[in-house]
């Protein structure tokens, strides 16, 4: 009986979501956005965005701590004077021995004056607001005029580059965090005309074709390399000495941080000129003890079971399992360790609740160092990357939900291009770095989202943030890992469309695909596919080129090419254990 009441209980919400998906789908909303057309509901639709969002959530909290880290719109004035006895209050620092210190350039430095310490503070509550605002503006862009289920926020990478190497870690770099908000601001002027004339397109087009095809597995390695490491993932990848990666998930304790540094003549110890100091990336000792890299695999576990068994919503439930076994203090797991910065992230997430007002990056931007050769270096490196990142994302995101046709074309490209094009510009104006499509996108196309309503879906949850920001920011690393790790499973489709036969193709395809994930960037892996492809097509191109103008006659060495190509390595002839079966067929 009461089995009975279950499955007609069942067969009701069945029921009313097909109503839904039905009313809706019929539509002017349902029309606008081609639900039919896409073969998509609307729930499915609002379920892709919410996977899309739990696992670019992070981005909140780890944009705004990297940016912060560039020291914001703070300096040296935001620093108090202190007593040189630190036990003694300034107002109290009188009497013998005693002297008040007035704060200088050192101020900014470990240890930190108390003063800049508040004021990177407030600044990061700031870019938090900064990072979810651009961030809705994007996919509400890319949503409404793209109908791609894109979702778009400030970039990894591009966000290092802007606070460790133009700013500096808490202003030593080069220019201003106001002037590289300037930069950024004219680069993106500058990529929305080049996206308005439609030469973006023309650029993207001239990417050679197994470049782009092999772009989207090398960033599905890229995002399992995010995932697998500890400051955006499961911690299982860590730093060796020797041999750069190896073996870690050890606990927090038994981590610590690697910075490159020289001996002075005096003895003392300083960090080289342009270094910075990582996380802890170390492991010195308890490998595959950490607890929370179990409790991921829990979360992989759970995800890869239900997508095993085509569950709806797969992403969502593992994020979710493992964040709310996380938010309880005084385990193992907990988010919030019992330290000075665990105490202040858990009083931040218990306010539930709370808006903040962006009080100093907005409208931040400066252009007093126009005049400086690094300004213009920074702008000319923030474009050719998103030139190159943004446009091979979209195209790949494009690819993988199966709207690139044969001619390398899809459909809503030229507003895709115009919205993150529009978004860095925005972005820039409330304080952050450029604004781009997000490869973990790709998490809500695997759970079936393909038109703009997920992206306005993702822009709903980013708006929702701005009033829910303490509890979104508490999302842990290793709650967002084991999606990741498993998006880049489902990307990895992609080699099958390589012709690893064709050792022209195969070769750039492969550097494509292996310089992503190992250099850390999306343009990186992109310059080094092309460079290749140029490098190895360029005697067949001249060769043509003297052809066409009867320089040179006799035979075409590709026809050599072709007619030997028996004679190289096949990985169709090669025979296992003598049996004369190939490799597809083992």
């Amino acid at each position: 009986m009461e089995m009975e009441m279950e499955m007609e209980t069942a067969s009701q919400k069945s029921s009313m979501v097909g109503r839904l998906n039905s009313v809706v789908g019929n539509s002017v909303v349902g029309k606008r956005f081609k639900f039919a057309e896409r073969k998509t509901t609307f729930t499915t639709e609002l379920r892709a965005g919410t996977a899309t969002f739990l696992t670019l959530a992070y981005i909140l909290a780890v944009n705004a701590s990297v940016l912060t880290d560039s020291g914001g719109t703070c300096s040296v004035s935001d620093c108090v004077p202190l007593c040189s006895d630190r036990t003694v209050a300034a107002s109290n620092c009188s009497g013998d021995g005693l002297l008040l210190i007035q704060p200088d350039v050192s101020c900014k430095f470990d240890p930190v004056n108390p003063g800049y310490s508040a004021c990177l503070e407030k600044v990061r509550k700031d870019l938090i607001v900064a990072t979810a605002v651009s961030s809705l503006i994007g996919c509400v862009i890319m949503g409404v005029f793209g109908n791609l289920p894109l979702g778009l926020a400030p970039g990894m990478g591009t966000n290092a580059y802007f606070a460790y190497t133009v700013v500096g870690f808490h202003g030593s770099g080069s220019i201003s965090y106001q002037s590289a908000l300037a930069a950024v601001f004219v680069e993106g002027l500058i990529f929305l005309l080049i996206s308005a004339v439609g030469l973006r397109t023309k650029l993207a087009k001239l990417v050679p074709k197994p470049v782009r095809i092999s772009a989207s597995a090398g960033i599905g390695l890229f995002l399992a390399f995010v995932g697998l490491q500890n400051n955006q993932g499961i911690g299982l990848i860590g730093y060796s000495s020797a041999t750069l990666v190896t073996l870690g998930a050890c606990p927090a304790a038994n981590r610590v941080s690697v910075a490159p540094v020289t001996t002075l003549a005096n003895g003392t110890v300083s960090l080289i000129p342009g270094g910075t100091v990582s996380g802890g990336i170390l492991c010195l000792n308890g490998r595959m003890e950490s607890p929370t890299f179990w409790l991921a695999m829990v979360g992989f576990v759970i995800i890869a079971y239900c997508m095993i068994k085509n569950v709806k919503g797969a992403m969502i439930y593992g994020i979710v399992f493992v964040t709310a076994v996380s938010w309880f203090r005084n385990t193992t797991v907990t988010a919030f360790p019992d330290t000075t910065a665990g105490d202040s992230a858990h009083d931040y997430f218990k306010k539930v609740i709370g808006f903040h007002h962006i009080k100093s990056t907005a409208g931040a931007l400066s252009f007093k160092d126009i005049n400086k050769g690094h300004f213009w270096e920074a702008l000319v490196t923030f474009l050719y990357v998103d030139i190159l990142d943004t446009t091979g994302t979209l195209y790949s995101m494009a690819r993988f939900a199966g709207f690139v046709d044969e001619n390398g074309d899809f459909e809503g490209q030229y507003p895709a291009f115009m919205s993150d094009a529009s978004a860095i510009v925005f972005g820039s104006l409330l304080g952050t770095s450029p604004v781009t499509a997000f490869v973990e996108s790709s998490t809500g196309i695997r759970e079936g989202g393909r038109t703009g309503m997920t992206a306005l879906t993702v822009a709903g949850f980013f708006f929702l943030s701005l009033f829910f920001t303490p509890l979104l920011a508490s999302i842990p690393a290793w709650a967002v890992g084991p999606p990741l790790i498993l998006v880049g499973v489902l990307m990895m489709r992609a080699v099958l469309e390589i012709e690893w036969n064709d050792m022209k193709q195969a070769i750039p395809s492969f550097v494509t695909l292996i310089l992503m994930p190992l250099t850390y960037s999306i343009a990186y892996g992109l310059i080094g596919g092309i460079g290749t492809f140029i490098v190895l097509n360029l005697w067949d191109w001249t060769e043509d080129l003297l052809r066409k103008f009867e320089i040179l006659k006799g035979p075409n060495s590709k026809n050599n090419e072709t007619e030997n190509s028996g004679n190289g390595v096949n990985a169709a002839d090669l025979h296992v254990d003598g049996n004369l079966k190939t490799i597809d067929q083992v």
